[in-house]
């Protein structure tokens, strides 16, 4: 019976298909207020006041302002080298280079004063340092990917890209070496490929770190105390 009656159900059913879809954007502003639950919002009132007392804290000074723009720009050579620096002094060997990417510059610094809150904006997300181990002829790749899709974010490294095309790396000084190993700071979310950095997954050994990005900004913003940061000819782009 069963299985006559599953029969009869399935012949029974008809194939929907969708022609068309109608979509509509609902503002989330001041115009829902009317409808919010007064005493919920009351509720949150002292978490939200403590929140913004937290995130409102000067922690830093910008010296000039940190703008982001594609392939170079202070905010992205100032991220970059903060993320190099953070790396040195927790992987137990050197580290070569650091790579961030231009999509992880949520916000730019104007001079002034830099809050906790800035760091929050700047790098919401909860992404960690690791270091890659990567060879020669992979960063290579790596440098023909910024050349194809407009540049990132790199410290401890010159790249210089001419009709599109890579001309010249150098790391520490010298010649970028096909044939040797290198180490790469990053995010865990860069190593998974993204941001067209497939290059990055073909590391030959991944050291994770456990420590926030965004916590490593925070103690670089702290101990520099004043920011400076400029664009200084380490991804060069020429017709």
């Amino acid at each position: 019976m069963y299985l006559v009656t599953l029969s009869f159900f399935v012949a029974c059913q008809k194939q929907v298909k969708v022609t068309s879809v109608t979509t509509e954007a609902i503002p989330v502003d001041a115009s829902a207020d009317a409808v919010q639950d007064l005493n919920y919002v009351a509720e949150l009132q002292p978490i939200k006041e403590a929140l913004e007392a937290e995130m409102n804290v000067q922690i830093g000074y910008a010296a000039e302002d940190l703008w982001v723009a594609e392939p170079e720009c202070p905010m992205l050579n100032w991220a970059s080298d903060a993320l190099w620096e953070a790396a040195k002094k927790a992987y137990p060997g050197p580290v070569d280079i650091a790579i961030v990417n231009m999509g992880g510059m949520r916000c730019s610094w104007k001079k002034g004063p830099i809050t906790r809150g800035h760091v929050f904006e700047l790098m919401p997300f909860d992404n960690a340092l690791v270091v890659l181990t990567l060879k020669g002829e992979d960063v290579l790749a790596l440098c023909e990917s910024f050349a194809r899709y407009g540049g990132q974010g790199v410290a401890g490294m010159r790249v210089t890209i001419i009709d599109n095309q890579v001309a010249d790396v150098q790391i520490g000084g010298k010649a970028l070496n096909t044939k040797a190993l290198y180490k790469v700071a990053t995010s865990n979310y860069l190593a998974g490929g993204a941001d067209h950095m497939d290059a990055l997954t073909k590391y030959v050994d991944y050291w994770n770190s456990d420590l926030l990005i965004r916590d490593l900004y925070l103690e670089a913003v702290q101990t520099q105390d004043t920011l400076r940061a400029a664009v200084d000819g380490r991804m060069t782009f020429k017709p």
